[in-house]
């Protein structure tokens, strides 16, 4: 346990979005085991943990090592109990099998930005203060900070960027003040990038926008530096193949592509049935894979809103895993069914034309 008096106390930089609800969500129990794939400073784990009765397994994750330390300190009341590695979400088979374990009763991942990692002006993920243009949740990779990328990409790699992950309709504009600039001098502080972003707007729009014109660019640029979206689609290929049946898998995302990618993903696990529309009888005898829990997603209250604002764009969803045993004696009682309806129906028009033989003679 990190004994560094200068750290700050978890609950005090970060509070948790839709913490009961997630928990709720993943029903812990004790003896189970879960996966937080994004532990930050505990929040989430710590209610997992405790809604267990202390009796409960955790493997928690973070590319954050700040982040890790902070979640240690709030997690030491659970002793061997709680596993935190220093990983991406993503890469949480990896983590699994170097604790042991082959499969989980729950799993959660919270995939915004952290108020540690906001709040902090050397982290470069605001520009509500000067800081230096990073915006890496792992700054101990090799992965290239945003300035490198502010300073190097082509300008329709950056107008891409911008338009695809920040979905700025002033994406065009916002790439060449960008590469213009950068001819003069390095782009090189937050500051520096969020005023020129600012000048780029047309007058009018700066006048009726609701936020800061750099918001969606630094969100962009986020986004790409640490290629967020990859990071949720390689989880999400995996991470059914290590729930157990009736696990539950749950995300909590904070952007509309984010939001978009869980959604057909949850949608696509729970669909039947995919013969084209035109085919009477189902010949591809696809079966379900997991139940939607939240047919629509989970928001924050307004109780939760007052108290905690960036919650504002939070959205919950929340799939279980189906068994397939389960789902195997269904189907062949469902075929078994079908197959006598059949026989009775055969009967039936046989018996029929028989009495209808006899009349006419």
């Amino acid at each position: 346990m990190n004994s560094d008096t200068s750290m700050p106390s978890p609950e005090s930089v970060h509070i948790s979005v839709l913490l009961n609800e997630a928990v709720d969500a993943l029903a812990p129990k004790a003896g189970g085991r879960y996966l937080d794939g994004t532990v930050g400073m505990g929040g989430h784990s710590f209610a997992i943990m405790e809604r267990t009765g202390g009796e409960g397994f955790l493997c928690g994750l973070d590319r954050d090592t700040q982040a890790l330390e902070l979640a240690r300190i709030r997690l030491a009341p659970f002793g061997d109990r709680v596993h935190l590695v220093h990983t991406r979400y993503s890469e949480f088979e990896a983590a699994l099998d170097g604790i042991g374990w082959d499969a989980v009763d729950g799993a959660l991942i919270d995939i915004g930005v952290s108020s540690l990692q906001i709040d902090s002006a050397e982290r470069g993920f605001s520009f509500s203060s000067d800081g230096p243009l990073d915006m890496r949740m792992d700054r101990d990779s090799e992965e290239l900070p945003v300035s490198r990328l502010v300073n190097r990409a082509k300008l329709e790699d950056l107008k891409d960027i911008i338009e695809r992950y920040g979905e700025d309709p002033q994406a065009g504009r916002i790439a060449r003040a960008i590469v213009e600039a950068r001819v003069r001098k390095p782009i090189e502080t937050t500051g520096e990038l969020a005023a020129l972003v600012e000048r780029a707007y047309p007058a009018a729009w700066r006048a009726k926008a609701r936020n800061h014109p750099a918001t969606r660019t630094f969100q962009a640029l986020r986004m790409a530096v640490n290629d967020e979206i990859g990071e949720l689609e390689r989880f999400l290929d995996t991470i059914l193949g290590r729930l157990k049946p009736g696990g539950r898998v749950a995300v909590i995302s904070f952007h509309s592509l984010e939001d978009r990618v869980v959604k057909h993903r949850m949608k696509a696990w729970a669909q039947g049935c995919i013969c084209p529309k035109h085919i009477p009888v189902c010949v591809c005898h696809h079966a379900p894979e997991a139940l939607l829990v939240t047919p629509k997603p989970v928001c924050p209250s307004e109780r939760e809103l007052m108290l905690n604002p960036r919650a504002g764009s939070a959205k919950l969803r929340v799939a279980e895993k189906l068994d397939p045993h389960a789902r195997k004696a269904d189907e062949d009682s469902g075929e078994e069914a079908a197959r006598l309806r059949y026989e009775a129906k055969r009967a039936a028009r046989l018996a029929r034309h028989g009495r209808e033989g006899r009349e006419r003679a």
